[in-house]
C-alpha cells in the first residue's frame, strides 16, 4: 500500500493538515498517510530539514515524503519533486530537502505540469493544491519526469559543519526538541578524533563526561549524551536544557581535551 508522510509547520489547531490529507485521498483513497510532525517552528526551514533528515530513514522503499515549511509560498520560489533512488520528496525549493540533495543519483523536477494540480490553485496554500496532489500521483506510480522539467540548481541550506583544531571540536546547536534537549551537529565520528575529553562547554555550562542514558544523571542535573540520531545532545534529567541554559536557537558548543583545557 503506498505511503505518504506529512511534515509541516501548520500545527494541528487549524484545518490545513486535514485539507492536505483530503487532497491526497481525493486522488487515491488507498494511500497510507503518516504524520511525522506538524509542529515545526513556523517558517523554520532548517528545523524542518533536520526533522526530515532524522525522521524519514526508517520508511520503506518508494515512500513519498510531502513536506511544507514554506514562507515563500506564492512567490518566486519553485515547487519541486525529488527522487533519490529510494524515496521521493515533494515540497518547496527553499532548502527543506538539503539532506538528500548531495546524493549522486538525485533527480529534481519543477512542478509545472498543471494537470497534476488541484484547481484552482490558491497562491497561499500550495500544500493542498500543488504538493499534495503531486505526492499522491507519485505514490501511485507516476514517473517523476511527468511532474515538470528537470532542474540542476535546487536550493541548499548552508552546511552547519563542526571543526577540529588544536584538540578542540567546535560545533553548534542545530535543533531543540520537544523536551528541551539541545542537539548539536557533532557526531560520533567527530568525537573519535579526540583523545581524552576534559569538558563540553556551552555558554557558561561545562560538562565533564558523556553519559549513556538520562538515568546516569541525578534528577535536575545537566548531562551530555549521544542521542538516537548519533549526535551529541545536552539535556537535563527530568527537565529542559533549553530552559535551564536559556537557549532558544543556534549556539556554539565546544569539546576540549585535557591538554587544551590546561592551556
Amino acid at each position: 500500500m503506498p505511503i505518504v508522510t506529512l511534515t509541516s509547520d501548520f500545527g494541528i489547531r487549524d484545518s490545513y493538515v486535514g485539507a492536505m490529507k483530503g487532497a491526497l485521498l481525493e486522488i487515491d483513497d488507498a494511500l497510507t498517510l503518516v504524520d511525522i510532525t506538524h509542529e515545526v517552528a513556523p517558517q523554520d526551514i532548517a528545523a524542518g530539514s533536520h526533522i526530515l533528515r532524522h525522521g524519514t530513514p526508517t520508511f520503506p522503499l518508494s515512500t513519498v515524503h510531502l513536506a511544507v515549511v514554506d514562507p515563500g509560498v506564492g512567490g518566486k520560489r519553485r515547487a519541486i519533486a525529488i527522487d533519490d533512488g529510494r524515496h521521493r520528496w515533494v515540497g518547496p525549493d527553499n532548502g527543506l530537502f538539503s539532506h538528500v540533495l548531495h546524493l549522486p543519483q538525485i533527480r529534481v523536477h519543477e512542478l509545472t505540469n498543471c494537470e497534476l494540480h488541484r484547481q484552482p490553485v490558491s497562491p497561499t496554500f500550495h500544500g493542498r493544491d500543488v504538493f499534495a496532489p503531486v505526492a499522491a500521483h507519485l505514490a501511485g506510480g507516476l514517473d517523476i519526469n511527468m511532474t515538470g522539467p528537470a532542474i540542476e540548481d535546487p536550493i541548499r541550506l548552508p552546511v552547519a559543519s563542526c571543526h577540529y583544531l588544536a584538540g578542540i571540536i567546535t560545533g553548534r546547536i542545530v535543533h531543540i526538541d520537544h523536551f528541551g534537549n539541545l542537539i548539536s551537529n557533532i557526531g560520533v565520528k567527530d568525537l573519535e578524533q579526540l583523545g581524552s575529553m576534559e569538558a563540553i562547554k556551552l555558554g557558561d555550562a561545562s560538562i565533564s563526561t558523556i553519559s549513556s542514558t538520562y538515568t546516569d544523571a541525578a534528577p535536575g542535573e545537566l548531562l551530555a549524551l549521544i542521542g538516537s540520531s548519533g549526535l551529541l545532545e545536552i539535556g537535563v534529567r527530568d527537565g529542559s536544557a533549553a530552559r535551564r541554559l536559556a537557549v532558544d536557537g543556534d549556539m556554539p558548543i565546544a569539546i576540549h581535551t585535557a591538554e587544551t583545557s590546561r592551556d
